[in-house]
């Protein structure tokens, strides 16, 4: 099991852009990697995700302007967010999992707002 750690949330106007990293612990090569989120009084929801052959899915609401990439090399996730909005604003988690091996980070949280 990889221990999780995410980074690059911060204040951003509407608009704006941030790039989150996810830095595992060990090897992410044969784990599916995602971003969830979960703003106040909402459930947690699926962001994107990247198999571990590089496949990746994304949200009806972030496609288009959001892209997860993976390094493996590095045992970094990428979360590129661009053209935020106020609807965006959220803890957002990093997660891995192969079987039943699953991971969280601790979240970081993302503010759009002007």
């Amino acid at each position: 099991q990889v221990q999780l750690v995410e980074s690059g949330g911060g204040l951003v106007q509407p608009g704006g852009s941030l790039r989150l990293s996810c830095a595992a612990s060990g090897s992410i090569r044969p784990y599916v990697m995602a971003w969830y989120r979960q703003a106040p009084g909402k459930q947690r929801e699926l962001v994107a995700q990247s198999t571990s052959g590089g496949i990746t899915n994304y949200a009806v609401s972030v496609k288009d302007r959001f892209t997860i990439s993976r390094d493996n090399a590095k045992n970094t996730v990428y979360l590129q967010m661009n053209s935020l909005s106020p609807e965006d604003t959220a803890i957002y988690y990093c997660n891995s999992r192969y079987g039943l091996d699953v991971s969280w980070g601790q979240g970081t949280q993302v503010t759009v707002s002007s």
